[in-house]
């Protein structure tokens, strides 16, 4: 079992940066990939980045590709998603989960994903 907690979410203007934070607790931590997920406001949850157990592979949604990086630390069992030049559109709440089902890496459905977090609220104003 993986409990997660994100945290890190806030307010800013567009332009600006947010590294979000999911920390774990459970020692399996390290042995799944982790995602990021977001849902705005009647959408439905979409993926955004995914990274291997060891960090060495990452893939990331079209709409987020060059702007966020995803990273971990399996020593101190954490998540970061490093969100550089947001847009009004990235509003939204913002899940980590790990990838519990070994689909394609390119195929990131949320049930593939488990041991979803509660969600930190990002919002970007114009």
């Amino acid at each position: 079992q993986v409990q997660l907690v994100e945290s890190g979410g806030g307010l800013v203007q567009a332009g600006d940066s947010l590294r979000l934070s999911c920390a774990a607790s459970g020692r399996t931590f390290s042995s799944y990939p982790m995602g990021w997920f977001r849902q705005a406001p009647g959408k439905e949850r979409e993926f955004v980045a995914v990274i291997s157990w060891s960090g060495g592979s990452t893939y990331y949604a079209d709409s987020v590709k060059g702007r966020f990086t995803i990273s971990r630390d399996n020593a101190k069992n954490t998540v970061y998603l490093q969100m550089n030049s947001l847009k009004p559109e990235d509003t939204a709440v913002y899940y980590c989960a790990a990838k519990i089902r070994s689909s394609s890496w390119d195929i990131n459905e949320p049930s593939d994903f488990g041991f979803w977090g509660q969600g930190t609220q990002v919002t970007v104003s114009s």
